[in-house]
């Protein structure tokens, strides 16, 4: 590069004499490695600024952006679960694996901040998965009707309908009931209706409010049927009507709890 002067003139104070120095600015330039693309400039009171490169994406193991890793782990969660009919086919294994695919994700996730990210609970959301189910009843870990090809109840879809305004909570359930020969099965959809609440940043409490029963098919003509809740003096004391759980995940499409009796459940929008 050809080499160029910079006159710099600076006043001696005594007898306000100035003197004029010239720079030779190729002395002043800095070897840097090209790949760090590093701008130095001079400034004309001699003052260096240097404007770095914006800092490097975080990557995980393997060279993987952390996007890249959660969509790997989510979709491993999916392919463990998507073959145990929502947790009803699921063995001791099956459980033990649905499990630690949930912690992969839960974990590159990190904590769930719903005071935050209230508006992601919004929507219509399809379970995937309930550890309960395993048990081979509806209740899962609580007393609930069995369900099964042999037994009179066959469980349909489940969702969740959840609205942050209102602060429903709509657990909705399809239902194949058995009847005797030679009537074909009623198929109802069952919805219990609950009012929910955050507690803390990351827990839902949800209290049971009523249940409507609608059947589908050849008597959808008929009226829903509501079974209200019983007065608190007339329930028992073992049925609170109440329960809590935690979002332990959530993105714009995919939502991991863990219920207060351990149940893991997955819900995709």
């Amino acid at each position: 590069m050809a080499s160029s002067t910079l006159p710099i003139t600076c006043f001696q104070p005594r007898n306000n004499r100035t003197l004029t120095i010239t720079h030779n600015l190729q002395a002043l330039q800095f070897r840097v490695p090209k790949t760090q693309r590093v701008v130095r400039r001079l400034s004309v009171v001699g003052e260096v600024s240097t404007v770095g490169p914006p800092p490097p994406p975080a990557f995980g193991f393997g060279g993987e952006s952390k996007a890249e890793q959660t969509a790997s782990l989510k979709l491993k969660l999916l392919s463990v679960v998507s073959g145990l009919n929502r947790g009803l086919a699921a063995s001791g294994d099956d459980l033990q694996k649905a499990d630690a695919a949930a912690k992969e994700l839960e974990a590159i996730g990190g904590p769930v901040d719903l005071s935050v990210d209230l508006d992601k609970l919004q929507g219509r959301w399809k379970l995937i998965y309930s550890s309960a189910f395993s048990s081979k009843t509806l209740g899962g870990s609580r007393p609930g009707p069995p369900t099964g090809r042999l037994l009179p109840i066959t469980l349909g879809q489940v969702f969740q309908r959840i609205d942050i305004l209102s602060k429903d909570f709509d657990n909705i359930v399809e239902l194949e009931l058995g009847v005797p020969w030679p009537f074909p099965p009623v198929e109802v959809t069952a919805t219990l209706a609950h009012k929910f609440e955050l507690i803390g940043s990351s827990k839902v409490k949800i209290v049971f409010e009523k249940t409507t029963v609608k059947t589908l098919g050849n008597l959808s003509q008929l009226p829903p049927l509501e079974i209200p809740r019983l007065p608190d003096a007339l329930r028992p004391p073992s049925n609170t009507r109440s329960g809590d759980f935690e979002v332990t995940y959530m993105d714009s499409d995919t939502r991991i709890t863990r219920g207060d009796r351990g149940e893991l459940r997955v819900f995709v929008i």
